[in-house]
């Protein structure tokens, strides 16, 4: 008997594995043909695809360009890969690939599409683009996300936003989900060195994580507390946003903050830190700052969407005012006071990730809808979560 198939869609080929890849091992252990896509071809990433059990295909894609002619060429591989392979459910997550292959899944009746919205990308960031592609790009998701008959969304700010840039309306099903979850056993607790704080900040180098913001405050913590320590780790990005090399290069020189490069195993990072902080501008659910808090680190972020998800207030850490240095060198300068308190809140993140961020039920949730989709050629008793006024009304 043919295995029933699900196509997992990314930008990305690392973040099959290091957010998809718990997922993509229980649909294949469930007894799922899974194919997974991405742009790129990182020969270890689809080494661990394959080991997974699952197989991997080339979707050409500039996951930051702007140029319609290659986004055509993404556009109709995605109709070439539909047209082939036929699955019963196509997953998309990230900006392009639920754009093009919802628009691509028009062309066909029977694949159901699952739209998985982590965020809502450097586009309508608020050092995002201009307002003609803001425009363009929410009518592109009206118009893929026409064909989905699920949209997941990690907080209820982001399906505000779609409601309000009309890109969903309130006939779309959408469903809260706590992010990308975290593997509690290979993100495990550890305890923390004595000491002065170590602050870890774990991004891509980008403008609106808010890591020049960082480094500023950084400089006004050291005034009074020299023996703390600054730690930066992240990627370099092609993304317009991005910070340069030798932006990171001057503030390093200047002594505040340490530039750790990128890696592909955070865990002796956040082992050798006690506060992790990302005072991030928006997020769809921070998945570096949930993989701190399994770890049992305290949190610094921002109060806006997706990061206000992650901490109750004095109880796992504190919520800052984005873009506000003095507010982020206030809250970093509470651990250089009172130490004890990266014990006390990491215990507490500890116990949130373990009941909030399990990556075992998150999948559940997700293994249920991917299987009632697979299983169904009619959708409609999906159940829905109401997240707004609207949302609600199309449940009355």
């Amino acid at each position: 008997m043919q295995r029933p198939l699900i196509v997992i869609a990314g930008s990305l080929s690392v973040s099959l594995t290091n957010f998809r890849g718990p997922l993509i091992a229980q649909l294949v252990s469930t007894g799922y043909r899974v194919i997974a896509c991405a742009p790129d071809t990182n020969p270890v990433v689809i080494q661990e695809i394959l080991a997974l059990g699952a197989e991997f295909r080339v979707v050409p894609m500039r996951r930051t360009g702007q140029n319609p002619l290659h986004d055509l060429r993404t556009l109709f591989s995605y109709i070439r890969l539909l047209r082939r392979e036929r699955p019963k459910v196509v997953l998309a997550y990230t900006l392009k690939p639920i754009v093009y292959a919802g628009l691509a899944l028009r062309f066909f009746h029977a694949p159901r599409f699952v739209a998985m919205m982590t965020g809502l990308g450097y586009v309508f960031g608020e050092t995002g683009s201009s307002g003609w592609l803001q425009w363009l790009t929410a009518r592109l998701n009206r118009a893929a996300l026409r064909r989905a008959q699920d949209i997941l969304v990690f907080n209820r700010d982001d399906a505000d936003e779609l409601l309000r840039r009309r890109m969903i309306d309130d006939r779309s099903l959408v469903t809260l989900v706590p992010g990308s979850g975290v593997d509690l056993q290979r993100f495990a607790r550890r305890p923390l060195a004595n000491g002065m704080p170590v602050f870890l900040l774990v991004a891509r180098l980008l403008a609106d994580k808010g890591i020049g913001e960082f480094v500023a405050a950084a400089a006004i913590v050291r005034a009074s507390f020299p023996g703390a320590r600054f730690q930066l780790l992240g990627p370099f990005d092609s993304n317009p946003a991005a910070i340069s090399p030798a932006q990171i290069e001057s503030w390093v020189s200047m002594g505040n903050v340490e530039y750790l490069g990128s890696t592909r195993d955070v865990r002796p990072f956040y082992a050798q830190c006690t506060t992790c902080v990302l005072p991030s501008y928006r997020e769809g659910l921070p998945r570096t700052v949930i993989e701190a808090m399994a770890t049992g680190r305290a949190i610094i972020t921002t109060d806006v969407p997706g990061c206000r998800d992650t901490v109750e207030v004095g109880r796992n850490g504190f919520l800052v005012r984005a873009r506000d240095v003095q507010d982020l060198a206030n809250a970093m300068m509470r651990f250089c006071h009172d130490p004890s308190l990266a014990t006390r809140m990491g215990e507490a993140s500890y116990r949130m990730a373990t009941d909030r961020f399990d990556v075992r039920k998150i999948n559940r949730q997700l293994l249920d809808i991917i299987g009632h989709l697979a299983r169904r050629s009619d959708p409609e008793d999906l159940p829905c979560v109401p997240l707004s006024a609207e949302c609600h009304r199309s449940m009355q």
